[in-house]
């Protein structure tokens, strides 16, 4: 009796150790609907007037179109990304959860409002009067969902590509592993 309670005790050991160390890893998938209702049911309010007046202009511009114009886009405070039409955004390190997009010449046209950093989050892009230009859910650096206002689907955006809600190619983009 003693021989097989002892057996029992080694054998559960071994079996909670075991689990102890399993990594269980999943992947949040969603559909258009899916993204869309979780979007519109969390919108937050628009950026506080105050902290966006600090950012009207941008205080780096010389150095950040330096940056952009010879690729750089990691800076040591700051990342940059550039678009088709020369605006182009900011996100600084010390404040991930906040994006700010400039004119070609260094004027605040959007700022956008992330809820985290993480995999899967949502982002809020406001014009500078504070109205909602757009929203998106990031699923994964891959994929993300971007809607209107009022919920209807801009882009559905896979890697490269960007698809309408029947599934059509409608914009492509350049996309980095």
């Amino acid at each position: 009796m003693k021989k097989s309670l002892i057996i029992f005790l080694l054998f559960l050991l071994t079996i909670q150790s075991a689990n102890a160390g399993m990594l269980l890893t999943g992947e949040v998938q969603y559909t258009t609907e899916s993204a869309r209702e979780e979007l519109i049911q969390s919108k937050p309010a628009k950026p506080d007037d105050k902290f966006v007046s600090v950012f009207l202009r941008d205080e780096n511009y010389n150095e950040n179109m330096t940056a952009l114009l010879k690729g750089n886009v990691e800076l040591k405070d700051r990342t940059l990304a550039i678009f088709s039409d020369n605006s182009y955004a900011v996100m600084y390190h010390s404040d991930k959860l906040h994006v700010f997009y400039y004119s070609p010449s260094g004027e605040l046209t959007h700022t956008e409002v992330k809820d985290g950093i993480n995999y899967p989050y949502k982002s809020y892009k406001y014009d500078i009067s504070g109205k909602l230009v757009n929203m998106g859910l990031r699923v994964s650096k891959a994929e993300t969902y971007i809607f209107s206002p009022d919920g209807r689907l801009i882009a559905h955006w896979v890697k490269q590509y960007g698809y309408d809600e029947n599934g059509n190619v409608i914009m492509t983009r350049k996309y980095f592993e």
